[in-house]
């Protein structure tokens, strides 16, 4: 694998360190959690999916994140920031940002690559939405699994992962040696486990299976000079809200099948 090669080669293009974080709790994942105990078809939002904002919950998720960074010594902090243009993943850099978990007049990149996976004519129906308003789909998506599965109008796990290894490209292009921060999606921090740890479809589906992706978690890789490439260091980390007391929650995004 590329991604494999490069980071063997010792060339030393790659990240001291990489921190992937998901975006605080949504609107969406409240409005998602509504419909699915009313065992609605549709979940009631009438914005698109790029402009859903964070819930009151999820900007405290954000400030717990950012308060535990601003503790943290100055070698464990991010110096580079990279964020989806989604408003929930906006939103979260911008308060973790201003109550000092990165300085305040670090700027934050947005990359439309880290985006949320797009889901097509899925986009806002709960599983049981699709199992009534399209069947096809969810007969299809049982046979080729979410992995591969591509609604129409939207992308599967490897559309997902097929740009963010160009981000991989961009980030060890422009920073090398530094400490990166990237604020995403849940499928984004899945898939990007998926390439940098050179997994393939049953061993990233296991870890799906484990369990959602914490709103606010931590996923954190650091270089590893002898082995040549950014090892695995911790995953799916709370501490910083179970420190503040701050709610913990993992719902998906969107629809319910919001991992894929």
């Amino acid at each position: 694998m590329l991604f494999e090669e490069k980071a063997l080669s010792g060339s030393g293009r790659w990240p001291n360190q990489l921190i992937i974080v998901r975006h605080g709790q949504s609107a969406g994942n409240v409005a998602r959690d509504a419909a699915h105990e009313a065992q609605e078809d549709r979940i009631l939002l009438s914005i698109r999916d790029a402009d859903v904002p964070l819930s009151d919950i999820g900007r405290e998720q954000a400030a717990a994140l950012g308060h535990w960074f601003a503790e943290q010594p100055e070698e464990d902090r991010p110096e580079v920031i990279l964020s989806s243009p989604y408003l929930r993943a906006c939103q979260t850099a911008d308060i973790f940002r201003s109550v000092g978990g990165a300085p305040g007049d670090e700027p934050i990149c947005f990359d439309e690559r880290l985006r949320e996976k797009e889901f097509g004519i899925l986009d806002g129906l709960t599983n049981t939405g699709i199992r009534h308003l399209q069947p096809e789909q969810a007969a299809l998506r049982q046979l080729l699994g979410k992995f591969y599965h591509r609604s129409p109008g939207g992308e599967s796990w490897c559309d997902v992962i097929l740009r963010l290894r160009s981000v991989m490209d961009t980030i060890s292009l422009h920073y090398a040696g530094k400490r990166v921060m990237i604020f995403s999606h849940q499928v984004v921090v899945l898939c990007l486990r998926y390439i940098i740890e050179n997994l393939d479809e049953q061993e990233i589906l296991a870890i799906d299976a484990e369990g959602d992706v914490a709103n606010c978690a931590i996923t954190d890789y650091r270089f590893d000079v002898e082995a040549g490439k950014l090892v695995l260091q911790r995953y799916n980390v709370t501490a910083p809200m179970e420190e503040e007391a701050t709610p913990v929650t993992k719902a998906p995004d969107r629809i319910a099948g919001a991992r894929g």
